[in-house]
């Protein structure tokens, strides 16, 4: 049994005194004083991070990342459980084999823990079924090409014939809502380096009528809908009004589209490619204020790396790069940097806690601490602050748009299933083996 002792606890929604006892990987005791044998730590004790939208890229392109590198990077940013996405590995996870062979592929190699999406792609309808019977947390898909070919975008009839599917199931769809025109500039094919041509090619007419369908087809299927990665301020009063109609539609956004904008981005920068594109400053502070407000659930990463080579660091080709920001490890400090002047510790907390673990039904066991909770927790230091320097970034690559940048919030332990896998700035022998695979049940 090991007994933890913090002045500032995350219990019940507020932070208080507390000594939490952890066996067995569970929380099994709180106590509102400091027990005998409590270890005392300074700095706020609360759940670990939940990040709901992870690319890992494992089996096929490990060399883009991988579960091994992502778990830790992860541990190391006050991870404690991830949801890989389903279309960058090789095969893509749109069938049942597909999803076993990415099962045996993260085995050993999990120092938090994981859950996984299926994917919806075009005439795979009826491999759902039994990839959501074997335990998925939800199923992707995309209105727009996803940039991998084997996982195409879905169109109104693909939405038509799963949703039903998925809804029986009482699991998400989750979707990249952007519906493209097809159309490139001639600005942007003569100047490709350009970010301000980057961002005129995607824009926010194609998020909002995106999310206009799939909120419809949430209302004509009964079928529960998550709007990833919300960039677009335009659309914040369509999932409003959704809400508000008692629709089952959720939404997030991510640390780069509320701390990064497009103003200060120069141009060449491949790093800051990403899609949906990091808006303007005003628009990004209208997602703040989303988040505020309630409309958007919760952050998560969207942690899409790739081999320095095809992010054309060199050529600066932001029309040839891939698009993707290496975010993991940042996902607390970067999340919490952009919001700390707008919003208090105690409304913070729950955006990369509490909300995702509802979202992800996993709220009877994570995001909380609670008696019978999975002694899932980190230790942390919300106001010391400090600049991401690459050799501390545990990526499997080191290009990230927030090396150099001075971010708050630094990660003193993170405890997984009651074992401590990050500490004093490093991983701890053996971690690896720590991280569960997580299925809906």
């Amino acid at each position: 049994m090991r007994e933890i002792y913090c002045e500032q606890c995350w219990i019940d929604g507020k932070l208080q005194a507390a000594t939490v006892a952890i066996e067995g990987g569970l929380i099994t005791a709180i106590l509102p004083y400091k027990t005998k044998d409590a270890t005392a730590v300074s700095g706020v004790l609360m759940p670990g991070a939940i990040d709901a939208h992870v690319h890992v890229n494992e089996p096929g392109r490990t060399e883009w990342e991988g579960f091994y590198t992502a778990t830790q990077a992860a541990a190391a940013g006050g991870i404690t459980t991830i949801v890989d996405m389903p279309l960058n590995a090789s095969p893509v996870t749109t069938t049942l084999a597909a999803f076993e062979e990415k099962l045996e592929a993260a085995e050993g190699k999990l120092t938090v823990n994981c859950g996984f999406y299926a994917g919806l792609v075009p005439g795979n309808s009826s491999e759902l079924p039994a990839l959501m019977e074997a335990g998925v947390l939800g199923v992707k898909c995309f209105l727009v090409h996803s940039g991998i070919d084997d996982f195409p975008n879905v169109e109104e009839k693909d939405l038509n014939e799963a949703m039903p599917l998925i809804a029986k199931h009482k699991i998400p769809l989750l979707a990249h809502c952007e519906i493209s025109d097809g159309y490139v500039s001639e600005a942007f094919l003569k100047a490709p380096t350009s970010y301000q041509n980057y961002l005129a090619s995607r824009p926010q007419e194609w998020e909002v009528e995106a999310v206009k369908l799939v909120i419809g087809l949430s209302k004509q299927h009964g079928c529960a809908v998550h709007i990833v990665h919300v960039t677009a301020s335009d659309a914040i009063e369509d999932i409003a009004i959704a809400r508000s109609e008692g629709l089952s539609v959720t939404a997030e956004t991510c640390p780069h589209y509320i701390y990064f904008n497009a103003e200060a981005i120069p141009d060449g920068q491949t790093m800051f490619k990403c899609a949906p594109p990091i808006r303007e400053k005003a628009n990004n502070l209208m997602l703040q204020k989303a988040l505020q407000l309630g409309i958007l659930d919760f952050i998560a990463s969207d942690h899409s790396p790739a081999p320095p080579s095809i992010k054309e660091l060199e050529s600066g080709n932001l029309l040839k790069a891939w698009g993707g920001i290496a975010g993991l490890q940042f996902l607390l400090p970067a999340s919490w940097t952009s919001l700390k002047k707008v919003m208090k510790l105690e409304a913070f907390i729950p955006l990369i806690t509490e909300h995702p673990a509802k979202f992800l039904q996993l709220n009877n066991r994570k995001g909380k601490i609670a008696v019978g909770y999975d002694a899932d927790l980190i230790i942390w230091h919300p106001e010391e602050s400090y600049e991401v320097k690459a050799e501390a970034i545990l990526h499997r690559h080191k290009a990230s748009p927030y090396t150099g940048n001075t971010l708050f919030g630094n990660v003193i332990e993170t405890i997984v299933n009651g074992t401590t896998v990050f500490k004093d700035n490093k991983i701890a022998e053996g971690s690896a083996s720590v991280g569960k695979k997580i299925f809906n049940v």
